[in-house]
């Protein structure tokens, strides 16, 4: 399970990045969702960051490939991914 103390603290990666970055105070907030996603709730993002072993992937890329899976359809990580 990650910590409450970390999730206040994480963000995501494509939101608050270079030239990326989105307007606002605190952009890239990350919800998290079953358990083992992390959602990204920054309007027109969508990206989804899955939990593995209890340790967030925070890879754009990752949180790439699930942006257009509805969060109701996000499947459970394997472990090790």
């Amino acid at each position: 399970m990650i910590s409450q103390d970390l999730l206040i603290i994480l963000r995501c990666p494509a939101c608050v990045s270079g030239p990326n970055r989105r307007p606002g105070e605190d952009p890239g907030q990350l919800v998290l969702t079953h358990e083992s996603w992390l959602v990204c709730q920054e309007a027109g993002c969508g990206r989804k960051y899955p939990v593995v072993d209890d340790i967030p992937v925070m890879l754009i890329e990752t949180g790439d490939k699930w942006t257009h899976t509805p969060v109701a359809d996000l499947p459970v990580p394997p472990p090790g991914v």
